[in-house]
């Protein structure tokens, strides 16, 4: 009895959003190409990818969104080469974080996004792709040609950094989320040095920070982008272990994760 009602709960999840069956669970697709640091485990000795990553479990990586992702009842995966249109055809859901400067890159050299990309990338919106682009602060993250690909949605993220914090001043990092917020609840999230972004149509601003635009949405096509000047729900800042009991990181990630699966279910 237990397990049949285990699997109608799951069942019922993925027909909230739109999807009829197991087969069809919302594919979630991170990115491991524009973003690919590697880090040596000390116990194998071996190269591995972290920072913002599905299996990295420190406190850079991603492995609780990725719980979260699953526990709505999606499949997450990781693409470590450009995404192709035959790649993008098996993604509801493509998330490019923090995409590397040359010194974070492996080999010293970092993956550019190109015109191919950007194009395959804007074909797939078009048709109902939710794209997530996650930037970071000045000196932390690649601009020049993340803004070409953010562009084609009116979105430019500046070289900048907001909310700088102090130690463990955390409270210089919040960001306050008014009533009626189309993603998330009236809450106070925990956004640290933070990329400031220019918007304009098609897209609209959705956060800000210091008087500053920071987080943006825009409908096209059939899909949907979402960009955020900070890769802000990594496991250090959404396990509870460290902000203060006031700010709601876990609460906003989770709201923000139902709210990407349900854009993907209106294909």
């Amino acid at each position: 009895m237990k397990q049949n009602i285990v699997k109608t709960l799951v069942l019922g999840t993925l027909l909230t959003f739109g999807f009829s069956n197991a087969q069809n669970k919302p594919k979630v697709v991170l990115d491991n190409f524009f973003n690919s640091e590697k880090n040596e485990n000390k116990e194998t000795k071996v190269l591995e990818s972290w920072h913002y990553t599905w299996n990295d479990t420190s406190n850079g990586g991603f492995s609780l969104l990725g719980e979260i992702f699953q526990k709505q009842g999606a499949e997450i995966s990781t693409l470590t080469t450009a995404p192709s249109k035959n790649d993008l055809k098996n993604a509801n859901i493509y998330i490019i974080v923090d995409p590397d400067i040359d010194k974070e890159a492996y080999g010293g050299k970092a993956n550019l996004i190109d015109a191919n990309t950007i194009k395959n990338l804007v074909d797939w919106v078009k048709k109902g792709g939710v794209l997530v682009l996650m930037s970071n602060d000045n000196g932390n993250s690649e601009f020049e040609h993340f803004n070409k690909l953010a562009g084609e949605f009116g979105i430019h993220f500046n070289d900048d950094s907001y909310n700088r914090v102090q130690k463990r001043e955390f409270e210089q990092g919040k960001v306050m989320v008014p009533a009626g917020n189309e993603i998330f609840s009236e809450q106070k999230l925990y956004m640290k040095e933070v990329s400031s972004m220019d918007v304009k149509s098609p897209a609209k601003a959705i956060l800000t920070a210091e008087g500053k635009n920071i987080g943006a949405i825009a409908k096209v096509g059939k899909g949907t982008v979402f960009a955020l000047g900070d890769p802000w729900c990594y496991n250090e800042y959404i396990d509870g272990k460290k902000l203060p009991a006031d700010f709601t990181n876990y609460q906003g990630t989770e709201e923000w994760v139902k709210w990407l699966l349900k854009q993907a279910s209106l294909k």
